[in-house]
Protein backbone atom coordinates (compact mmCIF):
# COMPACT_ATOMS: atom_id res chain seq x y z
CA UNK A 1 0.00 0.00 0.00
CA UNK A 2 1.21 3.49 -0.81
CA UNK A 3 2.31 5.16 2.43
CA UNK A 4 0.25 8.27 1.85
CA UNK A 5 -2.78 9.62 3.61
CA UNK A 6 -3.77 11.42 0.41
CA UNK A 7 -4.81 8.08 -1.08
CA UNK A 8 -7.39 7.76 1.70
CA UNK A 9 -8.63 11.33 1.15
CA UNK A 10 -8.99 10.57 -2.56
CA UNK A 11 -11.25 7.63 -1.72
CA UNK A 12 -13.24 9.80 0.69
CA UNK A 13 -13.72 12.42 -2.02
CA UNK A 14 -15.44 15.73 -1.30
CA UNK A 15 -18.83 15.32 0.27
CA UNK A 16 -20.99 16.37 3.19
CA UNK A 17 -18.27 15.76 5.78
CA UNK A 18 -15.66 17.93 4.06
CA UNK A 19 -18.08 20.68 3.06
CA UNK A 20 -19.32 21.01 6.63
CA UNK A 21 -15.75 21.63 7.79
CA UNK A 22 -15.25 24.22 5.04
CA UNK A 23 -18.40 26.19 5.87
CA UNK A 24 -17.66 26.35 9.60
CA UNK A 25 -14.07 27.52 9.21
CA UNK A 26 -14.97 29.96 6.43
CA UNK A 27 -17.63 31.53 8.63
CA UNK A 28 -14.98 32.18 11.27
CA UNK A 29 -12.72 33.72 8.64
CA UNK A 30 -15.32 36.38 7.87
CA UNK A 31 -15.67 37.29 11.57
CA UNK A 32 -11.95 37.77 12.16
CA UNK A 33 -11.54 40.20 9.24
CA UNK A 34 -13.48 42.95 11.08
CA UNK A 35 -11.04 43.13 13.95
CA UNK A 36 -7.92 42.61 11.85
CA UNK A 37 -8.80 45.77 9.90
CA UNK A 38 -10.24 47.50 12.96
CA UNK A 39 -7.94 50.50 12.76
CA UNK A 40 -9.60 51.69 9.54
CA UNK A 41 -12.80 52.75 11.35
CA UNK A 42 -12.17 52.38 15.06
CA UNK A 43 -8.98 54.46 15.16
CA UNK A 44 -8.82 56.31 11.82
CA UNK A 45 -6.97 59.48 10.90
CA UNK A 46 -9.54 62.17 11.80
CA UNK A 47 -9.28 65.85 10.91
CA UNK A 48 -8.94 67.99 14.01
CA UNK A 49 -8.37 71.54 15.18
CA UNK A 50 -6.79 72.84 18.35
CA UNK A 51 -9.19 74.14 20.99
CA UNK A 52 -7.14 77.08 22.30
CA UNK A 53 -7.52 78.45 25.83
CA UNK A 54 -9.03 81.94 26.42
CA UNK A 55 -5.62 83.67 26.48
CA UNK A 56 -4.70 82.44 22.98
CA UNK A 57 -4.58 84.92 20.12
CA UNK A 58 -7.73 85.22 18.06
CA UNK A 59 -8.21 85.31 14.30
CA UNK A 60 -7.84 89.09 14.17
CA UNK A 61 -4.34 89.01 15.65
CA UNK A 62 -1.39 88.99 13.27
CA UNK A 63 0.96 86.02 13.76
CA UNK A 64 3.89 84.67 11.83
CA UNK A 65 5.20 81.34 10.52
CA UNK A 66 8.23 79.89 12.26
CA UNK A 67 10.70 80.97 9.58
CA UNK A 68 9.65 84.68 9.43
CA UNK A 69 10.47 87.27 12.14
CA UNK A 70 7.45 88.76 13.87
CA UNK A 71 8.36 92.25 12.72
CA UNK A 72 8.14 91.18 9.07
CA UNK A 73 5.09 88.93 9.28
CA UNK A 74 1.82 89.84 7.60
CA UNK A 75 -0.06 86.57 7.92
CA UNK A 76 -3.38 86.27 9.71
CA UNK A 77 -4.19 83.40 12.02
CA UNK A 78 -7.14 81.49 10.55
CA UNK A 79 -8.74 78.81 12.73
CA UNK A 80 -10.03 77.01 9.63
CA UNK A 81 -6.48 76.27 8.61
CA UNK A 82 -6.10 74.27 11.79
CA UNK A 83 -8.16 71.48 10.22
CA UNK A 84 -4.90 70.48 8.59
CA UNK A 85 -3.70 67.99 11.18
CA UNK A 86 -0.02 68.84 11.35
CA UNK A 87 -0.85 72.55 11.95
CA UNK A 88 -3.19 71.89 14.88
CA UNK A 89 -0.69 70.88 17.53
CA UNK A 90 0.03 74.40 18.80
CA UNK A 91 -1.73 77.72 19.29
CA UNK A 92 -0.32 81.28 19.21
CA UNK A 93 0.10 83.36 22.38
CA UNK A 94 1.80 86.69 23.05
CA UNK A 95 4.67 86.74 25.46
CA UNK A 96 3.87 89.77 27.67
CA UNK A 97 7.49 90.10 28.73
CA UNK A 98 8.95 90.37 25.24
CA UNK A 99 5.85 91.15 23.19
CA UNK A 100 6.73 88.33 20.77
CA UNK A 101 4.20 85.82 19.42
CA UNK A 102 5.05 82.30 20.55
CA UNK A 103 3.61 78.84 20.00
CA UNK A 104 2.28 76.78 22.90
CA UNK A 105 1.49 73.05 22.64
CA UNK A 106 -2.21 72.32 22.39
CA UNK A 107 -3.82 70.13 25.05
CA UNK A 108 -7.42 69.91 23.80
CA UNK A 109 -8.82 69.41 20.31
CA UNK A 110 -12.08 69.50 18.41
CA UNK A 111 -12.57 66.72 15.86
CA UNK A 112 -14.37 66.68 12.54
CA UNK A 113 -17.41 64.42 13.08
CA UNK A 114 -18.74 64.64 9.54
CA UNK A 115 -17.33 61.19 8.67
CA UNK A 116 -17.08 59.45 12.05
CA UNK A 117 -19.35 60.19 15.02
CA UNK A 118 -16.96 58.73 17.58
CA UNK A 119 -13.60 57.00 17.31
CA UNK A 120 -10.77 55.86 19.54
CA UNK A 121 -8.78 58.68 17.95
CA UNK A 122 -11.20 61.40 19.04
CA UNK A 123 -12.22 59.91 22.41
CA UNK A 124 -8.64 59.56 23.61
CA UNK A 125 -7.29 62.45 21.47
CA UNK A 126 -4.61 60.44 19.68
CA UNK A 127 -3.08 63.35 17.79
CA UNK A 128 0.14 65.37 17.76
CA UNK A 129 2.49 63.89 20.36
CA UNK A 130 0.04 60.97 20.85
CA UNK A 131 -0.26 60.29 17.14
CA UNK A 132 1.89 57.17 17.41
CA UNK A 133 -0.79 55.56 19.61
CA UNK A 134 -3.19 55.56 16.67
CA UNK A 135 -0.74 53.49 14.65
CA UNK A 136 -0.14 51.41 17.77
CA UNK A 137 -3.86 50.57 17.94
CA UNK A 138 -3.53 48.76 14.60
CA UNK A 139 -0.01 47.45 15.06
CA UNK A 140 -0.53 45.97 18.52
CA UNK A 141 -3.06 43.54 17.04
CA UNK A 142 -0.39 42.44 14.57
CA UNK A 143 2.16 42.25 17.36
CA UNK A 144 -0.24 39.94 19.18
CA UNK A 145 -0.40 37.74 16.09
CA UNK A 146 3.40 37.74 16.00
CA UNK A 147 3.54 36.49 19.58
CA UNK A 148 0.61 34.10 19.19
CA UNK A 149 2.00 32.55 16.02
CA UNK A 150 5.15 31.59 17.91
CA UNK A 151 3.13 29.48 20.35
CA UNK A 152 0.44 28.35 17.93
CA UNK A 153 2.66 25.96 16.00
CA UNK A 154 3.82 24.08 19.07
CA UNK A 155 0.37 24.04 20.67
CA UNK A 156 -1.54 22.94 17.57
CA UNK A 157 1.00 20.22 16.76
CA UNK A 158 0.96 18.99 20.35
CA UNK A 159 -2.69 19.34 21.45
CA UNK A 160 -4.45 19.18 18.10
CA UNK A 161 -6.14 21.45 15.58
CA UNK A 162 -9.66 21.12 17.02
CA UNK A 163 -8.61 21.85 20.60
CA UNK A 164 -6.71 25.03 19.77
CA UNK A 165 -9.44 26.36 17.48
CA UNK A 166 -11.97 25.83 20.30
CA UNK A 167 -9.90 27.59 22.96
CA UNK A 168 -8.85 30.51 20.78
CA UNK A 169 -12.31 31.19 19.29
CA UNK A 170 -13.89 31.35 22.76
CA UNK A 171 -11.25 33.75 24.09
CA UNK A 172 -11.38 35.80 20.89
CA UNK A 173 -15.14 36.29 20.98
CA UNK A 174 -15.31 37.15 24.68
CA UNK A 175 -12.48 39.67 24.32
CA UNK A 176 -13.99 41.24 21.18
CA UNK A 177 -17.41 41.70 22.77
CA UNK A 178 -15.93 43.14 25.97
CA UNK A 179 -13.60 45.56 24.17
CA UNK A 180 -16.44 47.94 23.40
CA UNK A 181 -16.99 48.65 27.10
CA UNK A 182 -13.41 49.17 28.24
CA UNK A 183 -12.96 52.70 29.68
CA UNK A 184 -9.20 53.20 29.28
CA UNK A 185 -6.96 53.21 26.24
CA UNK A 186 -4.42 51.01 28.00
CA UNK A 187 -7.00 48.26 28.56
CA UNK A 188 -8.25 48.59 24.98
CA UNK A 189 -4.71 48.08 23.69
CA UNK A 190 -4.28 45.03 25.95
CA UNK A 191 -7.54 43.61 24.55
CA UNK A 192 -6.33 44.25 21.00
CA UNK A 193 -3.09 42.43 21.80
CA UNK A 194 -5.02 39.46 23.21
CA UNK A 195 -7.21 39.34 20.09
CA UNK A 196 -4.05 39.26 18.03
CA UNK A 197 -2.57 36.34 19.96
CA UNK A 198 -5.74 34.32 19.36
CA UNK A 199 -5.86 35.22 15.65
CA UNK A 200 -3.34 32.67 14.32
CA UNK A 201 -4.45 30.00 16.77
CA UNK A 202 -7.93 30.07 15.24
CA UNK A 203 -7.34 31.26 11.69
CA UNK A 204 -4.07 29.57 10.79
CA UNK A 205 -4.96 26.34 12.55
CA UNK A 206 -8.36 26.40 10.85
CA UNK A 207 -6.67 26.73 7.47
CA UNK A 208 -4.39 23.78 8.25
CA UNK A 209 -7.37 21.69 9.38
CA UNK A 210 -9.21 22.39 6.13
CA UNK A 211 -6.16 21.50 4.04
CA UNK A 212 -5.65 18.26 5.94
CA UNK A 213 -9.19 17.02 5.21
CA UNK A 214 -9.16 17.98 1.52
CA UNK A 215 -8.36 15.58 -1.31
CA UNK A 216 -5.54 16.39 -3.69
CA UNK A 217 -7.57 17.44 -6.75
CA UNK A 218 -9.68 19.89 -4.71
CA UNK A 219 -6.86 21.40 -2.67
CA UNK A 220 -6.21 24.34 -4.99
CA UNK A 221 -9.84 25.40 -5.15
CA UNK A 222 -10.56 24.96 -1.44
CA UNK A 223 -7.34 26.64 -0.37
CA UNK A 224 -8.14 29.70 -2.49
CA UNK A 225 -11.85 29.83 -1.67
CA UNK A 226 -11.07 30.23 2.02
CA UNK A 227 -10.16 33.84 1.27
CA UNK A 228 -13.50 34.53 -0.39
CA UNK A 229 -15.19 34.83 3.00
CA UNK A 230 -12.38 37.12 4.18
CA UNK A 231 -13.09 39.38 1.20
CA UNK A 232 -16.79 39.32 1.94
CA UNK A 233 -16.04 40.18 5.56
CA UNK A 234 -13.97 43.14 4.38
CA UNK A 235 -16.88 44.43 2.32
CA UNK A 236 -19.29 43.95 5.23
CA UNK A 237 -16.85 45.79 7.49
CA UNK A 238 -17.19 48.87 5.29
CA UNK A 239 -20.99 48.48 5.32
CA UNK A 240 -21.27 48.04 9.09
CA UNK A 241 -19.01 51.04 9.69
CA UNK A 242 -21.09 53.20 7.34
CA UNK A 243 -24.30 52.59 9.30
CA UNK A 244 -22.77 52.44 12.82
CA UNK A 245 -20.57 55.51 13.24
CA UNK A 246 -19.91 55.23 17.00
CA UNK A 247 -16.83 53.06 17.55
CA UNK A 248 -18.08 51.33 20.71
CA UNK A 249 -21.37 50.24 19.14
CA UNK A 250 -19.53 49.27 15.97
CA UNK A 251 -17.16 47.08 17.99
CA UNK A 252 -20.12 45.35 19.64
CA UNK A 253 -22.05 44.98 16.36
CA UNK A 254 -19.29 43.07 14.57
CA UNK A 255 -18.35 41.00 17.65
CA UNK A 256 -21.74 39.51 18.59
CA UNK A 257 -21.97 37.25 15.48
CA UNK A 258 -19.01 35.36 16.96
CA UNK A 259 -21.44 33.79 19.44
CA UNK A 260 -23.06 31.95 16.50
CA UNK A 261 -19.81 30.08 15.90
CA UNK A 262 -19.96 28.10 19.14
CA UNK A 263 -23.01 25.87 18.40
CA UNK A 264 -21.78 24.86 14.95
CA UNK A 265 -18.16 24.38 16.06
CA UNK A 266 -19.02 21.07 17.72
CA UNK A 267 -19.73 19.60 14.29
CA UNK A 268 -16.01 19.74 13.47
CA UNK A 269 -13.72 16.71 13.84
CA UNK A 270 -10.07 16.58 14.72
CA UNK A 271 -7.68 16.28 11.78
CA UNK A 272 -7.18 12.55 11.10
CA UNK A 273 -3.73 13.36 9.70
CA UNK A 274 -2.69 14.84 13.04
CA UNK A 275 -4.22 11.92 14.97
CA UNK A 276 -2.18 9.46 12.92
CA UNK A 277 1.08 11.33 13.46
CA UNK A 278 0.32 11.47 17.21
CA UNK A 279 -0.35 7.73 17.35
CA UNK A 280 -4.08 8.05 18.10
CA UNK A 281 -5.02 5.50 15.45
CA UNK A 282 -8.32 4.31 16.90
CA UNK A 283 -9.58 7.87 17.16
CA UNK A 284 -8.40 8.60 13.61
CA UNK A 285 -10.21 5.48 12.45
CA UNK A 286 -13.47 6.68 14.03
CA UNK A 287 -13.15 10.04 12.27
CA UNK A 288 -12.51 8.36 8.92
CA UNK A 289 -15.46 6.00 9.40
CA UNK A 290 -17.70 8.97 10.19
CA UNK A 291 -16.41 10.80 7.12
CA UNK A 292 -16.99 7.76 4.91
CA UNK A 293 -20.54 7.39 6.21
CA UNK A 294 -21.39 11.07 5.60
CA UNK A 295 -19.76 11.05 2.16
CA UNK A 296 -21.40 7.70 1.34
CA UNK A 297 -18.20 5.95 0.27
CA UNK A 298 -16.41 2.73 1.25
CA UNK A 299 -12.88 2.77 2.67
CA UNK A 300 -10.37 -0.08 2.94
CA UNK A 301 -10.75 -2.51 5.82
CA UNK A 302 -9.94 -1.51 9.36
CA UNK A 303 -6.82 -3.69 9.32
CA UNK A 304 -5.50 -2.02 6.16
CA UNK A 305 -6.16 1.47 7.53
CA UNK A 306 -4.41 0.69 10.81
CA UNK A 307 -1.42 -0.70 8.94
CA UNK A 308 -1.20 2.45 6.84
CA UNK A 309 -1.41 4.60 9.97
CA UNK A 310 1.40 2.66 11.64
CA UNK A 311 3.64 3.06 8.60
CA UNK A 312 2.99 6.83 8.43
CA UNK A 313 3.63 7.24 12.14
CA UNK A 314 6.81 5.16 11.94
CA UNK A 315 8.25 7.64 9.43
CA UNK A 316 7.37 10.65 11.57
CA UNK A 317 10.21 12.50 13.28
CA UNK A 318 8.07 14.12 15.93
CA UNK A 319 6.18 11.36 17.69
CA UNK A 320 6.20 12.65 21.25
CA UNK A 321 5.20 11.07 24.48
CA UNK A 322 6.35 7.53 23.61
CA UNK A 323 9.06 7.79 26.23
CA UNK A 324 10.22 10.29 28.74
CA UNK A 325 13.63 11.80 29.29
CA UNK A 326 13.52 12.95 32.84
CA UNK A 327 16.30 15.51 33.05
CA UNK A 328 15.59 19.19 32.68
CA UNK A 329 18.62 19.52 30.40
CA UNK A 330 17.17 17.03 27.95
CA UNK A 331 13.85 18.84 27.84
CA UNK A 332 15.51 22.19 27.29
CA UNK A 333 17.59 20.67 24.52
CA UNK A 334 14.46 19.32 22.88
CA UNK A 335 12.67 22.66 23.11
CA UNK A 336 15.62 24.43 21.49
CA UNK A 337 15.75 21.80 18.77
CA UNK A 338 12.12 22.53 17.95
CA UNK A 339 12.91 26.22 17.53
CA UNK A 340 15.57 25.48 14.90
CA UNK A 341 13.68 22.54 13.39
CA UNK A 342 12.48 24.61 10.44
CA UNK A 343 16.10 25.30 9.45
CA UNK A 344 17.46 21.82 10.14
CA UNK A 345 17.46 20.34 6.63
CA UNK A 346 18.36 21.88 3.26
CA UNK A 347 14.81 21.97 1.88
CA UNK A 348 13.32 23.24 5.12
CA UNK A 349 15.84 26.08 5.17
CA UNK A 350 14.95 27.19 1.64
CA UNK A 351 11.21 26.90 2.31
CA UNK A 352 11.37 28.79 5.59
CA UNK A 353 13.61 31.66 4.44
CA UNK A 354 11.79 32.20 1.14
CA UNK A 355 8.34 32.01 2.70
CA UNK A 356 9.29 34.36 5.53
CA UNK A 357 10.32 37.01 2.99
CA UNK A 358 7.13 36.49 0.94
CA UNK A 359 4.89 36.67 4.00
CA UNK A 360 6.60 39.78 5.38
CA UNK A 361 6.16 41.62 2.08
CA UNK A 362 2.62 40.53 1.33
CA UNK A 363 1.33 41.45 4.79
CA UNK A 364 3.03 44.84 4.74
CA UNK A 365 1.52 45.66 1.34
CA UNK A 366 -1.89 44.04 1.96
CA UNK A 367 -2.63 45.74 5.26
CA UNK A 368 -0.96 48.98 4.24
CA UNK A 369 -3.18 49.33 1.19
CA UNK A 370 -6.21 48.19 3.17
CA UNK A 371 -5.75 51.11 5.56
CA UNK A 372 -4.78 53.62 2.86
CA UNK A 373 -8.04 55.56 2.43
CA UNK A 374 -6.81 58.60 4.38
CA UNK A 375 -3.58 58.72 2.37
CA UNK A 376 -5.51 58.75 -0.91
CA UNK A 377 -8.13 61.15 0.50
CA UNK A 378 -11.10 59.06 -0.66
CA UNK A 379 -14.32 57.97 1.04
CA UNK A 380 -13.17 55.39 3.64
CA UNK A 381 -16.36 53.31 3.57
CA UNK A 382 -16.44 53.03 -0.21
CA UNK A 383 -12.70 52.36 -0.24
CA UNK A 384 -13.12 49.43 2.18
CA UNK A 385 -16.00 47.95 0.19
CA UNK A 386 -14.04 48.27 -3.06
CA UNK A 387 -10.98 46.76 -1.36
CA UNK A 388 -13.02 43.70 -0.43
CA UNK A 389 -14.64 43.58 -3.85
CA UNK A 390 -11.37 43.54 -5.77
CA UNK A 391 -10.15 40.72 -3.52
CA UNK A 392 -12.91 38.38 -4.71
CA UNK A 393 -11.23 37.55 -8.06
CA UNK A 394 -8.14 36.49 -6.11
CA UNK A 395 -10.27 33.82 -4.41
CA UNK A 396 -12.35 32.70 -7.40
CA UNK A 397 -11.14 33.64 -10.88
CA UNK A 398 -7.53 32.84 -10.02
CA UNK A 399 -8.32 29.22 -9.03
CA UNK A 400 -7.97 27.65 -12.50
CA UNK A 401 -4.76 29.58 -13.11
CA UNK A 402 -3.25 28.21 -9.89
CA UNK A 403 -4.34 24.73 -10.98
CA UNK A 404 -2.92 25.14 -14.48
CA UNK A 405 0.28 27.12 -13.97
CA UNK A 406 1.12 26.07 -10.44
CA UNK A 407 1.62 27.80 -7.11
CA UNK A 408 5.16 29.02 -7.69
CA UNK A 409 4.64 30.73 -11.04
CA UNK A 410 1.38 32.40 -9.99
CA UNK A 411 3.02 33.67 -6.79
CA UNK A 412 5.79 35.25 -8.84
CA UNK A 413 3.32 36.78 -11.32
CA UNK A 414 1.17 38.19 -8.51
CA UNK A 415 4.09 39.93 -6.80
CA UNK A 416 5.37 41.20 -10.16
CA UNK A 417 2.03 42.81 -11.10
CA UNK A 418 1.77 44.29 -7.62
CA UNK A 419 5.25 45.82 -7.85
CA UNK A 420 4.72 47.32 -11.31
CA UNK A 421 1.32 48.82 -10.39
CA UNK A 422 2.52 50.41 -7.16
CA UNK A 423 5.76 51.74 -8.64
CA UNK A 424 3.72 53.36 -11.43
CA UNK A 425 1.23 55.07 -9.07
CA UNK A 426 3.43 58.08 -8.08
CA UNK A 427 3.89 58.91 -11.77
CA UNK A 428 0.17 59.60 -12.27
CA UNK A 429 -0.74 63.36 -12.36
CA UNK A 430 -2.87 64.59 -9.46
CA UNK A 431 -5.74 65.43 -11.81
CA UNK A 432 -6.13 61.72 -12.61
CA UNK A 433 -7.08 60.50 -9.14
CA UNK A 434 -9.24 57.73 -10.64
CA UNK A 435 -6.16 56.28 -12.33
CA UNK A 436 -4.13 56.58 -9.14
CA UNK A 437 -6.80 54.72 -7.15
CA UNK A 438 -7.08 52.12 -9.94
CA UNK A 439 -3.36 51.35 -9.75
CA UNK A 440 -3.58 51.05 -5.97
CA UNK A 441 -6.53 48.66 -6.34
CA UNK A 442 -4.54 46.59 -8.86
CA UNK A 443 -1.77 46.42 -6.28
CA UNK A 444 -4.36 45.42 -3.65
CA UNK A 445 -5.83 42.75 -5.91
CA UNK A 446 -2.46 41.25 -6.79
CA UNK A 447 -1.22 41.36 -3.18
CA UNK A 448 -4.40 39.59 -2.08
CA UNK A 449 -3.87 37.02 -4.81
CA UNK A 450 -0.32 36.46 -3.61
CA UNK A 451 -1.57 36.20 -0.01
CA UNK A 452 -4.13 33.53 -0.84
CA UNK A 453 -1.70 31.56 -3.01
CA UNK A 454 1.16 31.50 -0.51
CA UNK A 455 -1.20 30.35 2.25
CA UNK A 456 -1.95 27.32 0.09
CA UNK A 457 1.64 27.07 -1.10
CA UNK A 458 3.21 27.08 2.37
CA UNK A 459 0.71 24.53 3.70
CA UNK A 460 1.75 22.18 0.87
CA UNK A 461 5.49 22.77 1.25
CA UNK A 462 5.67 21.90 4.96
CA UNK A 463 5.13 18.27 6.06
CA UNK A 464 2.23 17.33 8.34
CA UNK A 465 4.32 16.74 11.46
CA UNK A 466 5.55 20.36 11.49
CA UNK A 467 2.97 22.03 9.24
CA UNK A 468 1.45 24.28 11.89
CA UNK A 469 4.90 25.15 13.20
CA UNK A 470 6.03 26.09 9.71
CA UNK A 471 2.87 28.03 9.02
CA UNK A 472 3.22 29.77 12.38
CA UNK A 473 6.80 30.79 11.59
CA UNK A 474 5.86 32.41 8.30
CA UNK A 475 2.80 33.93 9.97
CA UNK A 476 5.14 35.58 12.49
CA UNK A 477 7.06 37.04 9.57
CA UNK A 478 3.86 38.37 8.02
CA UNK A 479 2.86 40.02 11.29
CA UNK A 480 6.23 41.75 11.44
CA UNK A 481 5.38 43.25 8.05
CA UNK A 482 1.90 44.20 9.25
CA UNK A 483 3.35 45.85 12.36
CA UNK A 484 5.74 47.96 10.30
CA UNK A 485 3.07 49.04 7.81
CA UNK A 486 1.00 51.51 9.95
CA UNK A 487 4.12 53.23 11.31
CA UNK A 488 5.60 53.44 7.83
CA UNK A 489 2.45 55.03 6.46
CA UNK A 490 2.15 57.40 9.42
CA UNK A 491 5.75 58.56 8.97
CA UNK A 492 5.52 59.08 5.20
CA UNK A 493 1.92 60.25 4.69
CA UNK A 494 2.48 63.81 5.93
CA UNK A 495 5.83 64.43 4.19
CA UNK A 496 6.35 62.00 1.29
CA UNK A 497 3.01 60.30 0.56
CA UNK A 498 4.22 59.15 -2.85
CA UNK A 499 6.98 57.13 -1.17
CA UNK A 500 4.48 54.71 0.39
CA UNK A 501 3.63 52.94 -2.86
CA UNK A 502 7.27 53.09 -3.96
CA UNK A 503 8.38 51.22 -0.84
CA UNK A 504 5.57 48.70 -1.23
CA UNK A 505 6.37 48.23 -4.93
CA UNK A 506 10.07 47.60 -4.31
CA UNK A 507 9.19 45.13 -1.55
CA UNK A 508 6.94 43.23 -3.97
CA UNK A 509 9.85 42.94 -6.42
CA UNK A 510 12.00 41.51 -3.62
CA UNK A 511 9.34 38.85 -3.01
CA UNK A 512 9.54 37.80 -6.67
CA UNK A 513 13.23 37.05 -6.22
CA UNK A 514 12.64 35.23 -2.91
CA UNK A 515 10.16 32.84 -4.57
CA UNK A 516 12.57 31.66 -7.26
CA UNK A 517 14.33 28.89 -5.24
CA UNK A 518 11.08 27.17 -4.17
CA UNK A 519 9.81 23.93 -5.63
CA UNK A 520 6.41 23.49 -7.31
CA UNK A 521 3.75 21.58 -5.33
CA UNK A 522 1.03 21.32 -7.98
CA UNK A 523 -0.48 17.79 -8.07
CA UNK A 524 1.99 16.59 -5.43
CA UNK A 525 0.98 14.59 -2.37
CA UNK A 526 1.31 16.45 0.91
CA UNK A 527 4.46 15.28 2.70
CA UNK A 528 3.56 13.78 6.06
CA UNK A 529 7.08 13.72 7.52
CA UNK A 530 10.35 15.60 7.08
CA UNK A 531 11.77 12.40 5.61
CA UNK A 532 9.06 12.48 2.94
CA UNK A 533 10.00 16.05 2.11
CA UNK A 534 13.71 15.35 1.79
CA UNK A 535 13.13 12.21 -0.27
CA UNK A 536 11.03 14.00 -2.89
CA UNK A 537 12.82 15.15 -6.01
CA UNK A 538 12.25 18.84 -6.73
CA UNK A 539 13.86 22.01 -7.99
CA UNK A 540 16.11 22.26 -4.99
CA UNK A 541 16.52 18.54 -4.29
CA UNK A 542 19.98 17.19 -3.64
CA UNK A 543 21.11 13.86 -5.03
CA UNK A 544 22.51 12.85 -1.69
CA UNK A 545 20.01 11.07 0.53
CA UNK A 546 19.57 13.89 3.02
CA UNK A 547 17.81 12.73 6.13
CA UNK A 548 16.89 14.89 9.00
CA UNK A 549 17.61 12.02 11.31
CA UNK A 550 16.19 11.07 14.66
CA UNK A 551 17.79 11.66 17.98
CA UNK A 552 17.16 10.71 21.53
CA UNK A 553 15.51 13.98 22.33
CA UNK A 554 12.89 13.41 19.64
CA UNK A 555 10.82 11.58 22.21
CA UNK A 556 10.87 14.32 24.77
CA UNK A 557 7.91 16.60 25.36
CA UNK A 558 8.36 20.36 25.38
Amino acid sequence: MDISFDSILTQLGTGRWNILHYIIIWFWYSLVSYHTLGGAFLAPDVRYTCRPPPHALTASVVVYPSDVPASEANFTYNPDDQLINQNACTYPVRNHSTGDVEEEPCTEWDFDNSTYASTVTSEFQLVCDKKYLRATYQSIYMFGILVGAGFNGFLADRFGRWTMIAISSIIYTITAVGSGWLPYLSTILVARFLLGTMHPTSLQTGFVLVMEVTELKMRSAIGMLQFLTWSMGTMLWGGFAYFVRDWRWLQLTVSLPGLLFFPIFWLLDESPRWLIIRGQHERALRVLEKAAKQNKVTLPSKAELLKLMEEIQHKSLSVEGTSTVGTTTSKVRYCLSQVVLLLRTPKLRIITISMCVDYFVVAMVFFGLGLGASTLQVDPYLYMVISGLVEIPSSTVIIPFVSWFGRKRMTEYSFLVCGVALLSQPLVPQDYKWLSVTLVMIGKLSSTTAFSIIFLYASELYPTEIRTRGMSAVMMSSRAGAIVSPYLMSALSSTYPWAITVVFGLAAMLAVVATLPLSETLNMDLPDTITDLEDKQGVFSRKSDTKSGTSDDQTTSC
